[in-house]
C-alpha cells in the first residue's frame, strides 16, 4: 500500500463510524471480493467484528445443488487480516499465510461468518511481539446457516511481525538472492564452453 493511501485510511480510522462505513462499502466494492459471492453485511466501529453474509445463488451453487465450497472458503480470506491491520497500526506486517477448510454439512441455504477480535487477543499479540519479532495465529470462522447449524468451518493462519523486522527479514532475503545471483554469474564465466 502507498504512504499516501496508509496515511488516508489512518486519518479516516480516527473517526471510527466513518471508517466502519467505507471499510465497509470498499470491501463489496472490491471485485476480488465480489467474486466470492459474499457480501459484507455489517462492520463495528473499531473494526473488531466484521459479519459476512454468502448467499445461495446460481453464482456459488455447485452441481449438487448446495453452495460451492470455493466460495464458502475465500468469503473467509481478507478478514482477519484486514481487521489486524487497522487494530495493530502501521508498525506492524500482516500477511495471511494460509488455510483449511472442514465441511460439516452441505449449505443449502445463506451461510452468516462471524469474525471477532477482543482485547484479549490484540493484547496477547502485542505481549507475544515484545518477546519475539515475529508470530502466526489461526483463527477459526464457522460458517453457520439460519437455523445456527455450522455447514463448515475455516482455519485461517495469519502472520504478524514488526514491520522493522519484517523489512530486515526481506533485505536479508533480497541480499542472499544476490549472492547466489553473483555466485552463479561467476561460476558460469569460469567454466570453458
Amino acid at each position: 500500500m502507498s504512504p499516501l493511501v496508509k496515511k488516508l485510511a489512518f486519518a479516516i480510522l480516527a473517526r471510527p463510524r466513518l471508517a466502519a462505513a467505507l471499510l465497509k462499502i470498499g470491501f463489496n466494492y472490491y471485485p476480488a471480493i465480489r467474486r466470492t459471492g459474499c457480501k459484507v453485511s455489517q462492520i463495528s466501529a473499531d473494526v473488531r467484528q466484521i459479519t459476512v453474509k454468502l448467499p445461495l445463488n446460481w453464482k456459488t451453487r455447485n452441481l449438487n445443488g448446495s453452495l460451492f465450497g470455493g466460495s464458502m472458503f475465500a468469503a473467509t480470506d481478507p478478514f482477519y487480516m484486514s481487521m489486524l491491520y487497522f487494530n495493530l497500526g502501521e508498525e506492524y506486517v500482516v500477511w495471511d499465510k494460509g488455510g483449511t477448510i472442514r465441511f460439516k454439512r452441505p449449505a443449502l441455504s445463506t451461510l452468516t461468518a462471524e469474525f471477532r477480535l477482543d482485547a484479549a487477543e490484540l493484547t496477547e499479540i502485542h505481549q507475544l511481539l515484545a518477546i519475539t519479532p515475529e508470530i502466526t495465529r489461526t483463527y477459526v470462522v464457522a460458517m453457520v446457516n439460519a437455523k445456527g447449524d455450522v455447514c463448515a468451518e475455516v482455519d485461517r493462519v495469519l502472520y504478524i511481525a514488526h514491520k522493522s523486522a519484517y523489512d530486515a527479514k526481506q533485505l536479508e532475503r533480497r541480499q542472499r538472492l544476490a549472492q547466489a545471483a553473483s555466485d552463479e554469474s561467476t561460476l558460469n564465466s569460469s567454466t570453458p564452453n
